[in-house]
């Protein structure tokens, strides 16, 4: 009779699902996350597809819709050789930033991974999403989809009416750019993706003026020697030097360029902008998800809705995925963003919870208070990658991980140990892993620097060198010819 009532309370029972079991689990996750957690999430869309499905996906950087290129169908062959052979397994889910917030799930995934990947995606990334600052900044959750479908057929009519290879030439130099066709210090001008069509001719029309008036502006004729110097400070001025997003620039100020082809640099820099937040906060939003989903299942268990082989199973696959091969292991390939953030979240929970003499001394904001969730929701509504590491690092996560910092002058021929594990090591160890994480440190910093629209029509762009790295010089060739396909005039490069 116990065990009858036991398995009425099981939400499942064996590894097969249906859509109605899917339902059920998805009520039982979400009246956690909601209630005991807190979370606050978008509209939850959970679609299932096949590992060809999923491949697809990879192909198209993710995205449920996308423009034609022939680099996504390279992608795909790229997953798809070692996937057919056994040698690589696909992604458990792909969660889609969007409102409704959209969740692809395996349809070969058992219903306890099921549950799994619901928890993780469709409620511990889809909350990460809706609140962190940096996705309410740069980001329209609301408006992406139509965006995309704008884009794709937009580009498509473009392949109608000027050739296939012509608009591919043109999304190869494009998608070169990406990495410089953000921005990073400012806001980028308001964008309503909702509207995108709407407004498209009317803005062709003005920007097309915009160009004209630039090029037969007297104002802009080259200045006599006595006034260069002046001439010079008011360009920059005019045109906001020096100019952080490459691609915008261009964009906007190309001689060469045709109104379909700013259109299509646009669209490329707004996926690009789409996508800059979860290059910030990769470690934060991996460690919240999997933080989510571990504290969902275990609640789960802890109330009888899963049964001790489904608890294990997610033991498993969520072991898998926080692991963390050592410095010589040949899988090494840098620290897991999943293992570190977990890590540090669960650390915030006990440091709130059991916190020892150094936590107080580390911590004294939040040590002790019992109050772990509204630490951990504010941390991910507020810091990214770097910041977080920064402030909520702690010396007994340091000393988990084995960490310690190094030094690596270009002049001398060994690495310095810069930070072991004492007071004042903590503090360069966090520094340093900080640093790593910041990607205006680890990607190149190129800006506009400089052109004379009426002379030589040269464009000047500058880098800033952090730590002493330069450019790899065949990157550099490659990505300069790009450039000057799309000015349509010489580029130079300039190291600061």
């Amino acid at each position: 009779m116990a065990e009858r009532a036991r398995s009425k309370k099981l939400l499942f029972d064996g590894a097969e699902w249906s859509f109605d079991t899917l339902d059920r689990v998805h009520d039982a996750i979400e009246r956690i996350a909601h209630d005991d957690l807190g979370l606050d999430t978008y509209r939850n869309q959970i679609e299932i597809i096949s590992a060809e499905q999923m491949l697809d996906a990879y192909s198209s950087v993710g995205m449920p819709l996308m423009y034609p290129h022939w680099s996504f169908g390279k992608h795909f062959i790229h997953h798809e050789r070692p996937y057919r052979k056994g040698a690589r397994g696909l992604a458990y889910e792909i969660v889609i930033n969007s409102n409704p917030c959209i969740s692809y799930c395996l349809e070969e995934n058992t219903i306890a991974l099921q549950a799994l990947v619901i928890a993780h995606a469709a409620f511990g990334h889809n909350h990460f999403f809706k609140n962190n600052h940096l996705f309410h900044q740069w980001t329209d959750p609301d408006g992406i989809l139509d965006y995309l479908e704008y884009a794709r057929r937009h580009v498509q009519k473009c392949e109608e009416k000027y050739g296939q290879k012509e608009v591919e030439h043109l999304l190869d130099a494009a998608h070169a750019l990406m990495s410089v066709g953000v921005f990073r210090r400012r806001r980028p001008p308001a964008l309503s993706l909702k509207a995108e069509r709407l407004r498209a001719r009317e803005r062709h029309q003005e920007e097309e003026r915009a160009v004209h008036y630039l090029w037969d502006s007297p104002a802009l004729k080259r200045p006599n020697s006595k006034a260069k110097d002046e001439a010079v400070r008011e360009r920059k001025r005019t045109m906001r030097l020096p100019e952080e997003n490459v691609l915008y620039f261009i964009e906007r100020y190309s001689p060469k360029l045709e109104t379909w082809q700013r259109d299509i640099l646009r669209i490329v820099r707004n996926i690009a902008q789409y996508f800059y937040p979860q290059k910030q906060t990769k470690l934060m939003n991996e460690g919240c998800a999997v933080f989510v989903h571990f504290h969902i299942m275990n609640r789960l268990h802890e109330t009888g809705r899963i049964d001790d082989g489904a608890l294990l199973e997610m033991l498993h696959n969520h072991t898998n995925v926080l692991t963390q091969p050592d410095f010589d292991d040949p899988r090494y390939s840098g620290i897991n963003p999943y293992t570190l953030g977990f890590a540090m979240m669960q650390d915030i929970r006990r440091i709130c919870e059991d916190p020892t003499a150094e936590d107080r001394e580390w911590f004294p904001g939040f040590a002790g208070t019992g109050d772990w969730r509204a630490v951990l929701k504010d941390a991910w509504a507020n810091y990214r990658d770097e910041s977080f590491i920064q402030q909520f690092l702690s010396p007994r996560v340091i000393r988990q991980f084995r960490m310690f910092a190094l030094t690596d002058e270009a002049e001398d021929p060994y690495y310095t140990v810069a930070g072991i594990h004492d007071e004042t090591g903590y503090v360069d160890v966090r520094d340093t892993l900080a640093r790593s994480y910041d990607i205006s440190l680890t990607e190149p910093d190129i800006q506009v620097s400089d052109v004379d629209l009426v002379g030589d029509r040269v464009l000047r762009l500058q880098r800033t060198e952090h730590d002493g790295i330069p450019l790899d010089e065949r990157d550099r060739e490659a990505t300069l010819s790009h450039v000057e396909r799309l000015w349509g005039h010489p580029v130079v490069l300039e190291d600061l």
